[in-house]
This record gives structure tokens, sequence and C-alpha cells, in this order.
């Protein structure tokens, strides 16, 4: 007879099991490395009611889910510029809260084939892996959050990408919360000392069919959750790297779906970025039960992120008015196209505008040099070749929003 679904959210259980480290600890630490550790049992969450939230907090939830639609719907009749801006923004904030980090301009010359950017081709990548999330939003399934991971990756560790872990992996130890070690390629000691040991593999598969079965339901306000599908993804980890990009990327994927946003994605890390360490305490919270501190944690940075993004669209708005001062050509001209795609890609090259714009080479080189003349764009690059043009004040402006999203604590 199967067992009962849970109703109520509890502290997490674990299960001693077997270790062998394929590696000597120092001598100083031996004694803490056991020949068993404790790895979590992830509870089931598909038939929760009770999630301990009490009704002044899931006001304040209603209140962040409110902002987060109202951002939504005054974005969704000039979408052109502003969906990218902020799916950029919120990639690069939850980027940055796994210590990934690059400036705007840089990200946005990854984004016209500037390879060798480093962080900033991951954030490039997780930018990939939200747009894979809002896209199969409608299917919510395993193979969704697959999908997501595979875009996430692809690039960056291909062998991983998509794939259900087959390792155990563990979180830590501090101050390093976000390192996940594991036994590929043997190079910690061992989890006794982790801050948190994730499920073993064989528990990944029914943990997550049993998470899905959790995202369809249509009884739980959708903030909420999209909070408690986040922090049960983090808890199950079925990944080897790219689990807190994934999970992130996971909640938009659900806010999608349940009808809460429609035109942009809202950038929510950006709002967790101020208090990392919040952050991650919180999901520490939640697997000993409590549900509270992260629920505030997401109402307060959604209701964050819904005044910070529209503070980065009014500054766009702003600026593109200014431009249409500067620019001598008629408005439908080839020369105004190219102006409001640099509102979406800051960073680009003939070709690259050739092809977003659907424009023959000689008149994208003269909107270019058109552009260049009203101080608009400046040329990254001397000569002839692989010539590169930026609009400066757009990264400005997207440096700015990081600023104010920064990390506090």
């Amino acid at each position: 007879m199967s067992e009962t679904a849970p109703t109520t959210l509890t502290e997490l259980r674990y299960e001693t099991l077997p270790w062998s480290s394929q590696a000597e600890p120092p001598r100083s630490k031996r004694h803490l490395y056991a020949a068993t550790y404790r790895a979590a049992v992830p509870q089931r969450v598909r038939g929760l009611r009770n999630f301990g939230v009490p009704s002044g907090l899931l006001t304040a939830l209603d209140e962040a889910t409110t902002a987060i639609a109202r951002l939504d719907g005054e974005m969704g009749g000039e979408l052109a510029p502003f969906e990218s801006m902020l799916l950029r923004t919120e990639s690069a904030a939850s980027s940055q809260i796994e210590n990934i980090t690059a400036s705007a301009k840089a990200i946005a010359l990854a984004e016209v084939g500037e390879t060798e950017r480093g962080n900033a081709s991951l954030v490039v990548a997780n930018t990939s892996a939200m747009q894979a999330a809002v896209a199969l939003a409608d299917q919510m399934t395993e193979a969704t959050l697959q999908a997501m991971h595979r875009t996430l990756l692809q690039t960056s560790a291909p062998l991983w990408a998509g794939r259900y872990r087959d390792a155990q992996v563990w979180i830590g130890p501090a101050p390093q919360r976000s390192l996940v070690r594991s036994m590929i390629g043997g190079t910690a000691f061992g989890q006794h000392e982790a801050v948190f040991v994730p499920p073993q593999p064989r528990r990944i598969g029914a943990a997550m069919r049993d998470l899905v079965a959790f995202m369809r339901r249509d009884d739980v306000p959708p903030l909420l959750q999209a909070t408690i599908a986040h922090a049960q993804f983090e808890t199950i980890h079925p990944f080897v790297d790219g689990n807190g990009r994934t999970g992130r990327a996971l909640m938009h994927c659900l806010l999608r779906n349940k009808g809460v946003t429609q035109h942009v994605t809202v950038p929510v890390s950006a709002g967790l970025l101020t208090n990392t360490k919040g952050y991650f305490d919180a999901l520490t919270a939640f697997r000993d039960g409590d549900a509270k501190p992260l629920v505030q944690q997401v109402a307060d940075a959604a209701l964050y992120a819904a005044h910070n993004g529209r503070q980065l669209v009014a500054d766009l708005r702003k600026l593109r008015t200014a431009w249409a001062s500067k620019i001598p050509t008629r408005r439908g001209s080839a020369t105004h196209a190219l102006a409001d795609l640099l509102l979406r890609h800051p960073v680009v090259d003939s070709a690259f505008a050739q092809r977003a714009l659907g424009v023959a080479a000689p008149n994208v080189n003269t909107a270019l040099t058109q552009l260049e003349a009203c101080g608009i764009v400046v040329q990254l690059s001397t000569g002839r070749r692989n010539r590169k043009w930026c609009a400066t004040e757009v990264t400005d402006l997207l440096d700015g929003f990081g600023a104010r999203s920064g990390r506090r604590r």
C-alpha cells in the first residue's frame, strides 16, 4: 500500500550512507571524516496544504504578485527593447548570486560572438536558459527543466548539460555556500563539513516527478508556489552544476505558466541579490521545515524587482527620446531601426545588425556612421575588420541597474 502524501511542510529527514574518500584528508581533520555520512531525503511536496505561512505574509506575497503583474502589463504594449533588457538583467543578477559577474559591455560583446569573454559568456547562456524557461512554460514537465539546464550548460559543461547527476554532491563549506563539491574529479575529501548534502542520485527521479506534480497544481497562490518549487528544486539539487541558476529560471517558468506574467521576465533575482546571505539562510530554514523566511525574501525581492525594473525601463525610454532628437533621418529609417535595436543589444557589428533588422549592408553601415556622428555609438576597435560599435549610454544604464541591485550582505 502506498504511503499517504504529507500535507504539512516538515523538517527534512536524513539517511546514513557509507563513504569512502578518494583523497586522504589532512591529519588535523581526519577525526571529522567518518566512514559514513548523512544525505537528505526530500519530502514529497505534491500534496502539501499547510506551508506554515501566516496570513500577513500571504498578503505581502499577494502584493508582490500584483506588482509583478502590473509591470508585465505596462510592458505589454511596447516589448521591443524592454523584454530582452529585463530578461538580461534577471540573468545577470541570477548569475551574480553564484559569483559569476560581468559588465554590461562584456555581456553585450559576448552576445555578438566574442567567445573569449569568460563569465560574460556564462551570463549569455543563462539568458538563453531563461528564454527556454518561458518558451516551455506551457509544458511544465521534467523534460522542460532538463531543457532549461541543457541550454544553460551546453557550451560550458556539455557532458553534464540536461542530465541528472549520477554522483553524490554537497554544498559548502561556508563561506563558499554556493560551491558544489562532488566525487567527480576527486577534488574534495568528503561532505562531512558541508553546509548541506542533497539526496542520493537514486532519489532524484522520484523527487523531480513529485516536484512537477506540485508545480502543475492550480490551488496554490502562484508566487508561493514558485517559492516552494524553487526551494524544493534546490533541495533535490538534481544536476552536478547550474542548479541555482536553473532553479531561479524555474520560478519564471511557473509564473508564466500561471499567467502572472505574459510579456516580460521581472528581475526577481536582482532583489535576492541585495541580501544573498538572507537568501541562502532562508533556503536552509526551508529544509528545517520553515518556509516563512524564504517567502519573505521572495516577496521583498519581487517588490524591489518591480520598482528597479520600472526605473530601468523609464531610463531607457528617456534615452531613446533623447536619441530621436539627434537622429537627422525620418522615424522609419534604418538609422532609427538600428537605434531601437541598440536598446536590446547595446553592442553590434554590421553583420549582426543586418541579420537582426533584415537590412542590406550598405544601409546598416550608413546607419552606423550616422549614429556615430550623433554620439549615440562609439567604435570599439580600429581598422575595417571585425569592427563593433557600442551604445555606451545603454550599457551605463544596465550597469546602474546592477549597482542598485548589488550584493549588500
